[in-house]
């Protein structure tokens, strides 16, 4: 085996694939549920989509479950998201499902890849790009072990036609917006909210009534819905997260047209 032969696959076929998604239709950041599930819908649209994701692992909280309890409940609406993605479900009581967690990210972040998406984690978004439309226009990146030993790096940009914030509680992307330009969100204070104390029952019923454009250019999805709003969160039941990622999926390629 050569070790130079090794490393030139590697970086080769890494640096040109991340050349070609230096310009998509459609950019997520964070690759929780609702972002692996936003990407899947896209990608099987035929829409050039890429998934950036800070962290070493995808998908979020839901490898843990509720608590380490490494089981997740979704309900009916839901389940037939994951019976496309393959994972499967056992019915605890009725319109209440349970699945397993290793496997529902397993199967969301390989469906995800198959229909076409890409994902590019340990890659943090620090700042959008805005142009004259006074749109978002695309994100400004750096590797996540930059910001973690807080080195002065310069980041890379890239453009995209529409952002989605799937960064879950924080909703960065939305922060960053109103923080960095002064933009005012479609909001009730034109800012962030921030989230509330746990309720699933309202938590699920708000987070898929206003998964939506927050700004232009910019779409929230999952728990960024509920920290832009001001809804509650809701805990280890995960429905709402994926419905959410297929709702701005749809959305997204809506706009597109």
């Amino acid at each position: 085996m050569d070790d130079v032969i090794i490393s030139k696959a590697i970086t080769q076929s890494f640096t040109d694939e991340f050349m070609n998604y230096l310009d998509v239709d459609v950019a997520i950041a964070g690759a929780g549920p609702s972002g692996l599930t936003a990407g899947y819908y896209l990608a099987r649209k035929g829409i050039k989509t890429v998934i950036y994701e800070r962290k070493l692992s995808i998908g979020g909280g839901m490898w843990g479950g509720g608590m380490m309890f490494n089981r997740i409940v979704v309900q009916d609406e839901a389940r037939p998201i994951l019976d496309e993605m393959g994972v499967a479900t056992v019915e605890y009581e009725p319109g209440y499902y349970v699945a397993d967690a290793v496997a529902t990210v397993s199967a969301l972040g390989y469906q995800c890849i198959k229909a076409g998406a890409r994902i590019f984690n340990l890659v943090s978004v620090e700042d959008v790009m805005i142009r004259e439309d006074d749109r978002v226009a695309g994100l400004v990146l750096n590797w996540s072990a930059v910001g973690m030993a807080n080195l002065h790096v310069d980041p890379l940009s890239m453009k995209s036609r529409f952002v989605i914030d799937a960064t879950g509680h924080d909703a960065e992307v939305c922060r960053i917006v109103a923080r960095k330009i002064g933009a005012r969100l479609n909001t009730s204070t034109g800012e962030v909210v921030g989230e509330k104390p746990m309720w699933a029952e309202h938590g699920e019923r708000d987070l898929v009534a206003k998964v939506g454009e927050v700004y232009p250019g910019l779409l929230a999805s999952g728990m960024a819905v509920n920290a832009v709003y001001g809804y509650p969160r809701m805990g280890p039941i995960f429905g709402g997260m994926l419905i959410s990622g297929k709702q701005v999926a749809e959305l997204t390629a809506e706009l597109l047209k």
